[in-house]
């Protein structure tokens, strides 16, 4: 690995141990995890790996094989608001690990990503295998949950991105072949394997050339615009409410929507109208996958991004033009732009017998339509995987 290399060319030495966290991707239910909705989702074959060693005097030492610029702190000595820099999230992890467990050892480390940024959680996963070789290195032993609660804090009350748990829960509770089924109300959470008579299958990645970043896009606001729309319904309804970040549209019987969505601005009920919709439709892509219905599957994540697009507002040019593209195509069962939708890819479930194909037809059209872009366009075919590795 190019980080192993790295390391070994700055510190004259070979690294201790690489830390492994997968990407993910979400077939059905995005959008929808920070008012605490269900999601799906599988972890992916490609992710974060961080080369790292021990520092026994406490500082933490990074450098990433996508950034220029390094960074370093002491474990008990961080910068209490963020810096803007790429490091910011594992600034926050160290904070909330600290919270919870003594540090003694930083870290020296390169962090390498094996694909683009954009849209496969690359901020979570970096975030999780920072954690798990801090965690090594200190000899601590949190649990699964304590994981993705820490990682997800980290990028909520550090960095200040309003997300829900679906990308760190993907990242660390699947297992290879089988469904991550995730109600993030209670955190209970199903993995469902998949069964002998499934059609064929493959997860395409579909990279726009555009990286993203949710510090700078409209993902708050999104945030605020849904859950604006829940306390108003709840105001409308009679229901009790507290505070405006406390107040989550899962708490809202989908009845009560239907009754008052009209009293609503149209763009909080189209965003309310996403998460119902999602709602539904999580629930039929797991029935979907128990059945091996792949051709099913594929149709309800198509109509998932369409409502990402046109309830959600979410998505580029670039990506709304790409996921049309990809699905037109024979031997693509479905799929969405992945992520927040702002830049990043495109995830599809495929046919593998159609996979050389599709990649060619879908080159050929979206550089027809972004001719800029080609020599950032990537297509990558990728299978499911474990989750991190503690």
């Amino acid at each position: 690995m190019n980080c192993e290399k790295k390391f070994e060319s700055v510190y004259r030495k070979s690294p201790e141990s690489i830390a492994f966290c997968p990407y993910r991707v979400c077939p059905v239910g995005a959008h929808v995890d920070h008012q605490y909705g269900k999601v799906t989702g599988f972890a992916i074959d490609r992710g974060i790996h961080i080369a790292y060693s021990t520092k026994l005097n406490g500082i933490v030492e990074l450098a990433s094989l996508q950034f220029d610029k390094r960074a370093q702190w002491h474990v008990r000595d961080v910068f209490k608001t963020r810096r803007g820099d790429w490091a910011d999230y594992l600034r926050g992890a160290t904070i909330e690990l600290a919270k919870h467990y003594p540090l003694r050892n930083g870290i020296s480390g390169v962090i390498e990503g094996t694909l683009p940024i954009g849209g496969l959680s690359s901020s979570a996963a970096v975030t999780i295998a920072f954690l798990s070789a801090l965690c090594k290195v200190n000899d601590l032993h949190p649990s699964q949950q304590e994981l993705i609660e820490m990682a997800l804090l980290a990028e909520v009350n550090y960095v200040g991105v309003s997300v829900g748990k679906l990308d760190q829960s993907c990242e660390v509770y699947s297992r290879k072949d089988h469904l991550l089924f995730l109600d993030t109300q209670d955190d209970s959470y199903e993995l469902i394997p998949a069964p002998a008579k499934m059609q064929p299958w493959k997860i395409g990645i579909f990279f726009s050339g555009l990286e993203r970043n949710l510090t700078g896009s409209k993902y708050n606001m999104r945030v605020d615009e849904v859950r604006s729309a829940a306390y108003a319904l709840k105001a409308y309804a009679g229901m009790e409410y507290g505070k405006f970040r406390e107040t989550h549209l899962r708490e809202v019987p989908r009845e009560v929507f239907e009754q008052y969505k009209d009293r609503l601005p149209d763009t909080w009920r189209r965003r309310a109208e996403h998460f119902y919709g999602e709602y539904d439709r999580v629930e039929r892509a797991a029935q979907a996958w128990r059945a091996g219905d792949m051709a099913l599957l594929g149709r309800i994540s198509t109509q998932s991004g369409l409502s990402s697009i046109h309830n959600w507002e979410a998505g580029s040019d670039e990506l709304k033009a790409l996921s049309e593209i990809i699905v037109r195509q024979d031997g693509v069962y479905g799929g969405r732009f992945s992520g927040a939708g702002f830049k990043g890819c495109c995830m599809a479930l495929i046919d593998p017998a159609y996979e050389e194909s599709i990649a060619a037809a879908v080159r050929r059209d979206y550089l027809a339509a972004f001719p800029a872009l080609a020599d950032k366009y990537l297509y990558c075919g990728c299978m499911t995987a474990d989750g991190v590795s503690l």
